[in-house]
Parts: C-alpha cells; structure tokens; sequence
C-alpha cells in the first residue's frame, strides 16, 4: 500500500480539548476515535493510498458541520470532507501526516422534497447516487448521473468532484444538475444558496465555485439537482467496429439517425474486456467472436412510451453501417437484463483493474473527433518509453474523456513497473498538451495529480485559484494540499 504525498500542509493536532467539544456537538456515534472504527474512513477505494487523523466526525445536520467547522478552525486543525470515498484520486485521502479530522457525511442522507411537477429534487450531500436514481424513478423521473460507484458513492462527492459518468453526452456532467446548493464555508459560516431557480442573475454564481473543489472551499451540505423525463423506450447495443475512426464517424451519424437520442457511447478494448471477463464473475463477452480489438457500448433513448421504436431504428442504422464497414458485428439487447448486463460489463472495468496486474490509467478528455490520432500517437509515445506495454483505450466516446490504460507487460512486476511509470505518464501528458487536452476529465485532481496539474495548467489559472482558496479559507485548513499547494 501506498502512502499518500505530503506537501506542506497545516499540521496542528486535533487536542483533547477539541476532541472532548466536537463529542459534546455530535454525539457518541457522531465522533469516532477508534483506530479499527476509523480505518476505513483513511484508506481509498483502491486501497493504495492510506493516511491518519485523530478523529472522523459523522455530523448529522448542516447545524452540526457549521459548528465542528468553527471548532477547528478557532484550532486551527485541518479537515478533510468525504462523501463515499470512492474517489480514485486521493481527493478525500487524508495525508499520513495529517493531525486533523476526517469529516465523514453519511449520515446526512435526508431526501427533503422531491418536486416532480418541477423536475427537481432537494437532498443533502450525503445520500447515496444510487438511492436518488431509484427514488427518481419511483416519481417516473431520471437523475442521468451514472457511474461504477454509484451504489455507495454521495451526491455530495459527485458534486465535489464535479462527476461525468456515462450519459454526460446526453445530459451533461454534474455540474449542469444543480440549481441551488447548501455550502458551510471554512469560517462556520453557512451560506444558503438552496434555490431551485433555473434563473438567477444577480451577480457572481457561487454554487460553481464549490462544485469541481474537492472540499477545498467548504462543505457542501445540501443541493437542489434537476432531474429529467424518465426514458420509457431503450436500445442498447454491443457493436464490434472496424477501429475508433469508425465509433467517430459512426457516433456523428447516430445523432440524427436517432433524432438527437443517443444517451450514451462507450468505447471498449479487447485489452481492458479480457481483464473483465477473467475477473469479475458473471460477465459474458455478447460478442466473443468480435473481428476488431474495438468496440462500442452506446444506448438510444425516448421519453415516449412507443416501445421497440429506438431499437427498430437502431436496427436499421447499425445495419447500413455495417453494409459500410464501419460495423463488423453488433447485438441488440432484447430485454432489460440484457441491456443491464451489458453495461455491468462496462461498468466492471475499475474493479478488473484492480486484479489485473500493474498499469496505469489516465482520466484524459481531448476533442471527441480527434480520439482516433490521439490512440494512435500515445500508444506510439508510451511504446517508446516501454517497447511491450500494453495499451487499453477506452471511455466516453461521446464526450471526449478517455479512461487510457497502460498495463506493464505480462511478467512485469509491480516494482518494475514503478521505474517507468513516470516516464509513461510524461509522455501522455505532454500529448494531451499539445493536442489541447485535460489531464483529469471526471476525476479530479486529489492528491494524485497536484504535480501534474502544477506543471501543466495555465499560470494565470492557478493564480486565480490561489486568490480564491485564500479568500475564503486564509488558515488553509479545508483538505489542504488537494487540487494544489498554497
């Protein structure tokens, strides 16, 4: 297991006078002390970064994190917020030198109304992903937000993050979800922000601020998001292309053959499925025959309820492409347990990874048209680096943001593969600038790619950052050293 970097960050210890105050706010079960009680709140999700803290406070009202804020400010002891702590960039890690709490949100999981007329919901940050998309669908409304972890990842974290996920294409990231948002600023101060207006011009729109910062600028406590017609007729299909050109071109003509309904469009790679299917029990390739290392997981999708009309037109436009050559093979799902096996499979990926040996996986976005170039020259780049890597693209076609994998070459071991990593990730890197691309496209910086993000990013965009972290948190003491150092 890896420790996680340590910057220089505040480091004055959370005291018995703090600790005995922040027991008498929250409660017995509102502060936990206890090592075994507290380790899982200081490991990530892949179990490869661990880090310490005195205590994990579990507030259960916006009341409660207002004042454990004030208490540690007025001490001068770090936070760091977590939602699920699914996170995969080390953003609600604590640092093995952090002498502060970790604040845990969970049981701030309250559903406050659900407005369907209004196409809105209002919850509080710590509600399961998934619990809001089932509860949506209970009012015969979508929340769109979908990705791997969404049966433990929260909402806050989703907005902290700002998460992508697999219908960004469609609907857009997180971001574009929220209408008003509950924010406790590292002072203790609340700022009430919670409208559901879709209209409100009346200067600066602080709820952008605090989504995207990782809890570096407050505590998100509660949100208005919108939700959105709940889809009644779905295609989805699993297609074997000629090369990612042909996703590219395949993906521009869906729209209109779909009249402007594809939800989604996954791209897939033998490499990356292989690992899928050896690790994560029941998934089964639905096309173990395919003819190309590439292939393309993308869903169509109405409000209407005229069953089998998506999939009929689908039908019809896959096999025009296949005439063409751009499909080489392609399967329908005929049912709804079809359709969800085929996006567990998609879905598996992460937890594949986990299992599948050493590599390494960037979360980059370029412009959707130039993915095929972009493939080609970073597998050219990273072969440079290590003759027999094995390059796995895959990701979110429809929006740009590729999840590139580089796995060592079979045999390599993990210490082996350390010495050349950083050279692979310089290579990508340096490609994704010259073709005007993001290093983090849906994950975050974290803690993991602060040197990145230092080297790479815009002078005057980081100076900006700077001023506004400053501004609003002058001791630095919300999750300090995550996205950059001050």
């Amino acid at each position: 297991m890896n420790v996680v970097a340590t910057p220089q960050i505040p480091t004055t210890p959370a005291g018995p006078e703090l600790i005995a105050a922040l027991r008498a706010l929250l409660g017995e079960k509102g502060l936990l002390t206890g090592v075994e009680d507290m380790r899982p709140f200081l490991t990530d999700w892949r179990g490869q970064l661990t880090g310490s803290a005195v205590a994990v406070a579990r507030p259960s009202s916006t009341e409660e994190v207002a004042g454990l804020v004030r208490l540690c400010a007025a001490a001068g002891v770090a936070i760091v917020p977590q939602g699920g702590n699914t996170g995969l960039m080390g953003g609600a890690t604590p640092y093995a030198h952090h002498a502060g709490i970790v604040v845990s949100m969970g049981r701030m999981n309250r559903v406050i109304e659900v407005d369907p007329l209004g196409y809105t919901m209002t919850v509080e940050s710590g509600c399961v992903l998934q619990t809001l998309q089932e509860l949506a669908a209970h009012h015969d409304r979508l929340l769109p937000l979908s990705l791997g972890a969404q049966g433990s990842c929260t909402i806050g974290g989703n907005l902290s993050t700002n998460a992508g996920g697999a219908q960004v294409l469609h609907y857009g990231n997180t971001r574009g979800f929220v209408l008003g948002l509950e924010v406790v600023l590292p002072s203790g101060e609340v700022w009430d922000g919670l409208k559901a207006l879709k209209k409100d011009n009346t200067g600066y729109d602080l709820k952008h601020l605090f989504i995207g910062a990782e809890g570096t600028l407050g505590i998100i406590t509660k949100a208005v998001i919108k939700v959105w017609p709940k889809p009644k007729d779905v295609a989805t299909a699993w297609i074997c292309i000629r090369d990612p050109q042909a996703a590219v071109e395949l993906l521009s003509e869906a729209h209109t053959a779909s009249e402007n309904s594809v939800t989604s469009c996954e791209l897939m790679n033998r490499t990356n499925l292989d690992g899928v299917f050896r690790h994560v029990p029941g998934c089964v390739d639905p096309l173990p025959a395919g003819e190309s290392p590439y292939f393309l997981l993308m869903e169509w999708s109405s409000a209407l309820p005229k069953a089998g009309v998506m999939a009929g037109r689908m039908e019809e436009f896959l096999g025009a492409a296949m005439e063409r050559g751009l499909v080489l093979d392609a399967v329908i799902a005929q049912s709804e347990g079809q359709a969800k096996a085929m996006w567990h499979i998609r879905e598996s990926h992460a937890e594949a990874g986990r299992h599948d040996g050493p590599g390494a996986s960037y979360d980059i976005s370029v412009a959707s048209s130039r993915i095929p170039a972009f493939i080609e020259d970073a597998s050219r780049a990273v072969r440079a680096v290590l003759a027999d890597v094995r390059p796995g693209p895959m990701g979110h076609m429809g929006d740009g943001n590729l999840h590139f994998n580089f796995k060592a070459p079979i045999g390599m071991s993990a210490e082996q593969w350390r010495q050349y990593k950083p050279a692979v990730t310089r290579a990508v890197n340096d490609l994704l600038r010259d073709y005007g691309g993001s290093i983090s496209a849906e994950h975050g910086i974290g803690s993991e790619k602060v040197g990145e993000l230092a080297h790479y990013a815009d002078p005057v965009k980081m100076a900006t950052m700077r001023a506004i972290k400053r501004a609003l948190d002058p001791q630095n003491l919300m999750n300090p050293g995550k996205i950059f150092e001050v």
